[in-house]
């Protein structure tokens, strides 16, 4: 199992980061750079800057030659670009993976991502009544609960990728149709009318969008770990710079390590109003204190440890998208029969 490792995130718009040996600096100061932190590059498994970050081009050597993924955010955490070493893995799997990608075993896939998302976003709602019972409208979110297992019973019949996709978009509609109930802070607030991004119009979009962002960059670097195409996946079609197989994958992790961390920060009130900010687009984005505050719940949730459902073994929570990258790769090579989705309890 790969040892999990830190993400070093870089949020202020006037750091520069350089090399020293076999240390990643970050510099601070437009004219006159001061040293504001170090860390020794094999204590980090990647590096994610906000806003307009530059980088010195003997950093981005070092990260490429010790398997450290770069990723550059806009200040409101959009993609811009990322720099990678050299492909892991071998041509067999690839190509195996592109011939299923075109096949009867792609829509199979498709439909076991998707069912773990309805699966595991109907435990976010039960979770909700068990703990909050006497706090939420039971009744709304036990009726959503039903349809999303109805659904989850009938996607892995579906014949293409298309009704595949069709029983993923009326699940989201059901699921996020009720998530107004597990807010249980300021109602008000953090009300969503319907789930929208691109971007987002609302403070609870605002923050799943952002963690969504997080969730894709750790999943693409852990498929290219265990040497699967992020770009090449079986649900979302191939488009020119989009990391397909990596949408695919996140799929399932959505609700669980994204979904419930909204919640848990909605619910404990550790974001307020003055969390975010209103672009004249109407674009509803976290500001720099509030970004540091997600960050910081998202990288401590990272580390708490659970039981694999399928390994039988504790491991963070952080190394999922490691250990079902992993197991996909196992399944494409022909070691395992079906891929086993991970399915919280």
């Amino acid at each position: 199992m790969r040892k999990l490792l830190n993400t070093l995130y870089v949020t202020a718009a006037d750091s520069y980061l350089a090399r020293d040996g076999e240390n990643v600096l970050v510099l601070m100061g437009e004219k006159e750079q001061r040293e504001k932190f170090r860390i020794p590059v094999h204590n980090l498994e990647q590096i994610v800057t906000f806003g307009y970050t530059g980088g010195s081009p003997a950093l981005f050597q070092l990260c490429t030659e010790r398997g450290v993924g770069l990723t550059f955010l806009n200040e409101y955490g959009g993609f811009q670009a990322r720099i990678q070493g050299k492909v892991n893995g071998n041509v067999l799997l690839r190509r195996k993976q592109y011939r299923i990608a075109d096949g009867a075993e792609g829509v199979n896939l498709s439909g076991r991502f998707i069912q773990a998302k309805i699966i595991n976003s109907r435990n976010v709602l039960r979770r909700a009544i068990r703990d909050h019972g006497a706090e939420i409208n039971v009744g709304k979110v036990t009726e959503s609960a039903q349809a999303l297992k109805r659904l989850a019973l009938s996607v892995t019949k579906m014949p293409s990728g298309d009704t595949i996709r069709g029983v993923e978009g009326e699940a989201a509609r059901i699921y996020f149709g009720a998530f107004n109930e597990l807010i249980l802070g300021d109602r008000e607030l953090f009300y969503m009318k319907t789930r929208n991004r691109r971007p987002p119009l609302d403070p609870l979009n605002a923050m799943l969008s952002f963690l969504y962002t997080m969730l894709r960059i750790d999943v693409q670097s852990a498929l290219e770990t265990v040497g699967l195409d992020p770009a090449v996946g079986f649900l979302h079609r191939d488009r020119p710079g989009r990391a397909s197989l990596a949408l695919d994958l996140m799929e399932e992790l959505r609700p669980y390590l994204a979904d419930r961390l909204v919640l848990s920060l909605v619910n404990r009130r550790q974001l307020s109003a003055k969390s975010f900010i209103v672009k004249e687009n109407g674009a509803i984005l976290l500001k720099d204190d509030a970004r540091k505050e997600v960050l910081a719940a998202w990288q401590k949730r990272k580390q708490e440890e659970i039981t694999h459902p399928f390994l039988g073994e504790k491991i963070p929570i952080g190394l999922l998208p490691y250990a079902q990258a992993l197991l996909l790769a196992r399944h494409i090579r022909g070691d395992l029969d079906d891929y086993p989705p991970f399915l919280w309890k």
